[in-house]
Order: structure tokens, then sequence, then C-alpha cells
């Protein structure tokens, strides 16, 4: 599958603000092992922002999101790692990979500018009144 038939996937959590500099830390240095369980599970282009008040945005690419949580489960690395950070989270009441609140996708660029170039365009856009 090429990266532009993946599944785009976003998530949110809450980090507890009082946890955010060691979180950041702790991201700045993820273990080799962690690092290439996501790569090897189907986690592509993964990327995590962060609001000052604690607000976690996540994103990533993948063929399958179901392969992809199925193969970090399997994993012994990640096991550990959801381990040490369930803590950092407001409310989460399964490990941090399980328990986000995944977003629904409402506007992708590429997308609508396929669609453009293959003549099969949505809706048309507000047209301003002619003078």
């Amino acid at each position: 599958m090429t990266s532009a038939s993946r599944r785009r996937v976003c998530f949110q959590l809450q980090v507890k603000p009082e946890r955010l500099a060691e979180y950041r830390d702790r991201h700045a240095a993820v273990w080799p092992e962690m690092l290439r369980a996501l790569k090897d599970t189907g986690w592509h282009n993964y990327s995590l922002f962060v609001r000052d008040d604690g607000l976690l945005i996540g994103y990533f690419e993948t063929d399958s999101l179901d392969a992809a949580r199925e193969g970090m489960a399997a994993t012994d690395v990640n096991a550990r790692w959801q381990a040490e950070m369930g803590e950092f989270f407001v409310d989460l009441e399964s490990s941090p990979d399980e328990g986000f609140l995944e977003l629904t996708e409402v506007f992708h660029l590429e997308d609508q500018l396929d669609s453009l170039d293959a003549g099969t365009s949505g809706p048309a856009p507000s047209q301003a009144p002619a003078s």
C-alpha cells in the first residue's frame, strides 16, 4: 500500500500539566527498540503535538489501525512503554495507545485536489453574487 492510500489517524489525549516537562523529555529520547517496533508494525509518519495545557494531538498513517495496534500489543517493549507512559495522562482507563480519542478527518487538501484533477469535485463552493 502506498503512502497515498494509507489511512490517516489523528487522536487526542490529555497530559497532566504538572507532568508535561517530563513527558516532553521522555519523547525527546524514545527507546530505540520502541521506535523500531512502531515502524515495523505499521505506524508511519507518526507525530505528537502538545499545547502548554497538556492537550496532546497525535497523527500517524497506517495500512490498518487494527493491525498496527495488534502488532504493537504483541511486543514486549510496548507493554513496558505503555506502563510507564500511562501515568502521564488524565482520566485514562486503558493504555495510551488503546485509550486515545480518535478524531474524524473533515478535510484533506491532497484528496480534494486529486478529485479536482480527476474531474469529480465535491460540492461546489459558494459563489459571491454577480455585480
